[in-house]
């Protein structure tokens, strides 16, 4: 069976880096997580630094700034792996590399934070969706408005993953001027201690069935002043159409860790078929389940090639707005079909925590709704390919 190792899309670069991200995956994640996902801990802050001196949080960062400098290719690679061993641990690493942009400061004083960051001493959360906004960010009311070099914040957030445990929390909002909303928008980076939220920000936990290691919250801001400061390829009052275009690299993430928790599914319910003998023979004789692994692993080996595919693209920068939206979508409805079927080969003991499948499973049905629904990028794709919709009079 291919794991992605044997791919003509491999150097010995790239190779040498998955082993190291799996090995350290097997080592030191997958216990953690067996330990902790079924009682919702939070991931050990030892684990994250571990993960910084690994450069995982840096792999995008430019070295300028003290990253490794490299693509979406090496970036999904390591995220693939991790997600083998906990989803929440391959998405932290994006509270890194997908955020050096965002943060807040001087350029001496970002250079410092940079670096800092690609050694995940320093990382960031993404205030965007409300109470009643989540795909329709544009229409996002959390206001800011300006009060001479300071941002004074208003509105609540919802979906707010690590706002107690970052350093800073980017939040998307409406810019408001003398005469109150406008059609603009404006990012804000609030700096924080970590393990507390902003002064005059106030939240709680939102109670999820997956998606442990981590919290996510939802926020309120009270007249919150925030220095205003120009963050780096953001025009003042087209935050909403910078955080649209970093989607593509979310996206592909997002396809890696499907990726991951598919393959980490599957190679779980191959092991336990091998052992699981009934009837007198292991049920992994039986026809019934063969065709399943067989399946299984066919779907998954075409969300990896797909999601290399697209990784070149983006990081050939060509446009790869449709191919991040159609490996996300495949790789997110894969990883949901796979990790039920894997649950399915272990039959009852599929259904307990005593197997690390079920928190694949969990954990896989909500690749089909963060970074744009399944359906949200349905509508992408056949935009593209047919143009929008057009009404008959």
């Amino acid at each position: 069976m291919t794991d992605g190792t044997s791919s003509g899309w491999m150097t010995e670069e790239r190779l040498a880096m998955q082993r190291v991200a799996r090995d350290f995956t097997l080592k030191e994640i997958v216990p953690v997580a067996n330990k902790l996902d079924p009682i919702k801990g939070d991931i050990p802050r030892e684990l994250i630094e571990r993960m910084g001196d690994l450069g995982f949080f840096g792999i995008v960062i430019p070295e300028k700034f003290g990253g490794l400098g490299l693509g979406a290719f090496e970036y999904c690679l390591v995220a693939e792996e991790l997600a083998r061993g906990w989803m929440s641990v391959a998405s932290i690493i994006a509270r890194g590399n997908k955020f050096y942009s965002a943060v807040p400061g001087a350029p001496d004083e970002r250079r410092r934070k940079i670096a800092l960051m690609a050694q995940g001493r320093y990382l960031g959360a993404a205030a965007l969706s409300e109470p009643q906004t989540g795909s329709d960010l544009s229409s996002v009311a959390c206001g800011a408005r300006r009060d001479g070099e300071t941002w004074i914040v208003n509105g609540n957030k919802y979906w707010c993953t690590f706002a107690d445990g970052a350093d800073f929390i980017r939040v998307l909002c409406r810019l408001h001027g003398p005469d109150g909303p406008t059609d603009r928008t404006v990012s804000v980076s609030m700096e924080k201690p970590k393990g507390e939220l902003p002064k005059g920000v106030t939240g709680s936990p939102i109670p999820k069935i997956g998606y442990f290691g981590w919290k996510t919250w939802e926020l309120h801001f009270d007249n919150v002043r925030v220095p205003a400061v120009q963050n780096d390829g953001e025009e003042e009052g087209r935050a909403f159409q910078a955080a649209a275009a970093g989607l593509e690299l979310a996206r592909a993430h997002t396809a890696a860790r499907s990726i991951g928790l598919a393959q980490a599914a599957l190679d779980h319910a191959m092991a336990y078929a091998r052992e699981r003998v009934q009837f007198g023979e292991p049920i992994a004789n039986f026809q019934a389940i063969r065709f399943k692994i067989a399946t299984m692993a066919t779907e998954i080996e075409a969300a990896r090639q797909l999601m290399y595919h697209t990784c070149c693209e983006i990081d050939a920068d060509r446009p790869a707005g449709m191919l991040t939206s159609m490996v996300k979508y495949f790789a997110s409805e894969m990883a949901e079909r796979v990790t039920s079927e894997a649950l399915q080969i272990l039959g009852g003991a599929g259904y307990t925590t005593l197997h690390p499948v079920e928190r694949y499973w969990r954990d896989a049905r909500l690749t089909k709704i963060f970074e744009g629904t399944s359906e949200i990028q349905q509508r992408i794709i056949s935009d593209k390919l047919l143009g929008k919709p057009v009404k008959m009079r």
